[in-house]
Formats: structure tokens, C-alpha cells, sequence
């Protein structure tokens, strides 16, 4: 009864700390939250704790010896899958690396506290917390953001205007699209697809300042 208490325990800590991580990815609105990183926390230690004890009765009457760490290898590719899941390739932008990453490393506390190794599963979550919040405030100057913005207008020349916005704010285009769709005999709507690489990025300042600077331009999207 003693050992199933422990158990219990595993699973409460695992999956407090897949929330724990999980309320910071909901926090910046990625796709996986903290219930996707309860359940891969909670799964985790659950298959850890199988593969451990599960087979007990099995070994000890017909003597025969199991790799515990088989199951765990399995999980740790398996949760690949989910990871590739929540990462989104549209164009040139790719988004969700560091949520993917985080469900990866969540598993990974999920059997760490699951083969009863409580400190070292709480301390990676304390790290793992650090990594996404301190290095990415402290380190957020270095980085270049990709960011992509469609629009739509009638003039030519407003698109050779956008492009040199861009240019003179040292932002960096790495991709340029134009469509041209007819509206009447006389009229024709420039749809423009822009991905836009630049330090400190911020839509809704980018959206309110191409208002301003540019009423001739609808914006349609900015991711």
C-alpha cells in the first residue's frame, strides 16, 4: 500500500510540473497549454513506472530479467510526434520550435520523477521555466523575429513605398509575393505577401504605424 502511495505521489508532482511549464506556453498563447503538458507529464511517469514495477510478478516466478529503460526510449520517441504537431511551417516562417521542445523536455521530467528521481525532475523544471522566461528577456535584443504581412491595394507604387519602409528601418525582407486580382475593366487589387525579418518586433505597432503612413493599404494579416 506503501509503494502505491509513492506511486500517487509520482504522478502528482509529474503533473504539477508539466502545468507549471505549461501555464507559461499558455501564458504566451502557443498551441500546446498546460493541459497538453499535464498530460504528457502524467503519461510520462505513468509508462516510467510501468516499465519499473509493472512486471514484478512476472520476473519473480519465471525468473526473467526486463530493460526497464526500453519503455522509457519508447516514450521519448513517441512524444516526437506530439511535438511535430504543434510546429507550423507557413512560407518561410516557422513557428511552435520552443513549444515542441518544451512537450519534449516535459516527458523527459514526466519518467525522470517517475523512476522516483524527484529532485532532479523538480530542478529541470526549474530550469526549463528559466530557459523560456530569464533567456528570452535577457536575450531578446539578439534575436531576429520572422514576420509575415499581407495587405492588399490598388497602387503600384504604394508596394515600392512599403518596401522602403521596410529598408529604412534596417528590416530585412527575405521573401516578397504579389498577386494582381481584377475588380472591374478599369481596376485591379494588388494582393502583397511580405515575410519581414527584424530585432523587437511588434505587430500591433507595425499594424497601427502602416495606418498611418500608408491609407491607401488594407491589411489583411500579420503573424
Amino acid at each position: 500500500m506503501e509503494l502505491y502511495g509513492d506511486f500517487a505521489l509520482r504522478l502528482l508532482v509529474a503533473g504539477l510540473m508539466g502545468v507549471l511549464i505549461g501555464l507559461e506556453r499558455e501564458y504566451r498563447a502557443k498551441e500546446a497549454g498546460y493541459r497538453t503538458h499535464f498530460l504528457v507529464a502524467l503519461g510520462s511517469c505513468l509508462m516510467m513506472i510501468v516499465s519499473q514495477y509493472g512486471f514484478m510478478d512476472v520476473l519473480q516466478v519465471d525468473l526473467v530479467r526486463l530493460d526497464p529503460s526500453r519503455i522509457a526510449a519508447q516514450v521519448v520517441s513517441g512524444i516526437g510526434f506530439i511535438g511535430a504537431g504543434t510546429i507550423i511551417l507557413q512560407k518561410q516562417i516557422v513557428r511552435g520550435l520552443t513549444t515542441a521542445a518544451g512537450i519534449w523536455a516535459t516527458g523527459g521530467i514526466g519518467l525522470t520523477i517517475g523512476a522516483g528521481m524527484y529532485a532532479v525532475g523538480i530542478t529541470a523544471t526549474l530550469l526549463a521555466l528559466v530557459g523560456l522566461e530569464l533567456l528570452s528577456y535577457f536575450f531578446k535584443s539578439l534575436g531576429m523575429r520572422n514576420l509575415m504581412l499581407e495587405f492588399n491595394t490598388e497602387s503600384q507604387e504604394t508596394i515600392s513605398e512599403v518596401s522602403a519602409f521596410f529598408n529604412d528601418r534596417n528590416y530585412i525582407v527575405v521573401s516578397y509575393e504579389m498577386k494582381e486580382m481584377p475588380v472591374d475593366s478599369n481596376r485591379i487589387l494588388y494582393r502583397v505577401s511580405m515575410v519581414v525579418k527584424a530585432k523587437k518586433m511588434n505587430e500591433e505597432g507595425l499594424l497601427l504605424l502602416m495606418m498611418h503612413k500608408f491609407p491607401g493599404i488594407t491589411v489583411t494579416k500579420i503573424i
